[in-house]
């Protein structure tokens, strides 16, 4: 069985990539601590806006979808589900929500993945939740043709249950040991993680959902305030293939998690990034139209409605779609191509 080995860690030499995103984000957190003590208030307007999202952008890259209005009702608890999607929706909202709230009481054990996945399995009836796979499982790949093809075949069922205890350990003993970054040591128990793919179903969910838990428990709760879900979904494709990428060799002990590492680093201080934005806006009391100047104001080059909504989490789609029709007309913006191409540039 693939074996895991963590003291190794101590002694690499890691790029200057990954030390510049590394320092960045310990600047970052230095920074967000600041806000937390100051703008108390502010931030809470930011938490359940990033819970939805999160969970809508998590979902949704599995294909587990309905529609914005009834993510944001099922969140808010304002509806039941209606069909299979739903109830799965809303088990994601619910281990998402126990990890906010207790996520330093929630060690990192095998009993304790098998808990969080039977709470995302609650509502929807199929007797998978909180049991690890019994049979077989692949991840494949469409080619463009629409067949498909094996891209990876996991761990086999009788070698999961020890393969995660085993995993857990080393991480828990990594983190104890102190020699290597957590955020270095995440990305690749993640990794380790969705190459064991230990369940029938739901392991991206439930990777994305340890990548917020082991951030939290190390310091990094910039996912309170921005859904880091909603920008791996936004940049899925990139997602598998680093994914694809860091999984060669895995059997053998020779895969490189080098380039997920620097895509969930990317992700974090992005999200950082946009967290100190959002601050300064939402802090703001303006109408609907400020908001959207300032927001585009802050934008460079090309961008998307996405990025403003992003940068607006208090205001409502039609009000950022209103927002940005005016700026065009006033001038200040021009708006290229049509539907999904659209997007926006500046015109100062």
């Amino acid at each position: 069985m693939r074996e895991f080995n963590y003291d190794r860690l101590g002694e690499q030499v890691w790029d200057g990539e990954v030390l510049s995103l590394v320092a960045q984000i310990h600047e970052c957190k230095g920074r967000q601590e600041m806000f937390l003590a100051q703008k108390p208030a502010v931030l809470e307007k930011l938490v359940e806006i990033a819970k939805v999202q999160s969970t809508e952008a998590s979902n949704k890259i599995e294909g587990i979808v309905t529609t914005s209005t009834r993510v944001r009702q099922l969140c808010e608890e304002k509806t039941t589900p209606r069909n299979r999607d739903e109830e799965e929706i809303i088990g994601y909202r619910d281990v998402l929500a126990t990890i906010h709230e207790s996520y330093e009481y929630i060690p990192i054990t095998s009993n304790y993945i098998l808990q969080l996945h039977q709470m995302l399995y609650r509502y929807s009836g199929r007797s998978i939740g909180g049991r690890f796979k019994n049979v077989q499982n692949y991840i494949s790949e469409t080619r463009p043709d629409g067949t498909t093809f094996t891209r990876f075949t996991p761990l086999e069922p009788y070698e999961t249950p020890r393969a995660v205890e085993t995993l857990c350990a080393t991480f828990n003993k990594a983190i104890d040991d102190g020699r290597v970054d957590p955020l270095l040591l995440i990305p690749i128990f993640i990794n380790d993680f969705l190459c064991i793919h230990p369940f029938n179903d739901g392991n991206g969910r439930m990777g994305r959902l340890l990548t917020t838990l082991l951030l939290y428990r190390s310091g990094y709760v910039v996912g309170r305030y921005v859904s880091l879900e909603a920008k791996i979904e936004r940049n899925k494709g990139a997602y598998y293939d680093v994914l694809q990428v860091a999984s060669q060799n895995w059997h053998e002990g020779q895969n490189d998690p080098l380039p997920f590492v620097k895509y969930i680093l990317g992700t974090v201080l992005a999200a950082y990034r946009d967290f100190e934005d959002r601050v300064a806006l939402v802090g703001e009391k303006l109408p609907s139209i400020e908001l959207v100047r300032r927001a585009v104001q802050r934008k460079i080059g090309k961008f998307a409605k996405s990025e403003i909504m992003e940068l607006c989490p208090s205001i409502s789609i039609a009000s950022v779609e209103n927002a940005l029709r005016k700026l065009v007309k006033e001038g200040a913006l021009t708006r290229h191509g049509t539907g999904r191409t659209t997007f926006y540039t500046r015109n100062d």
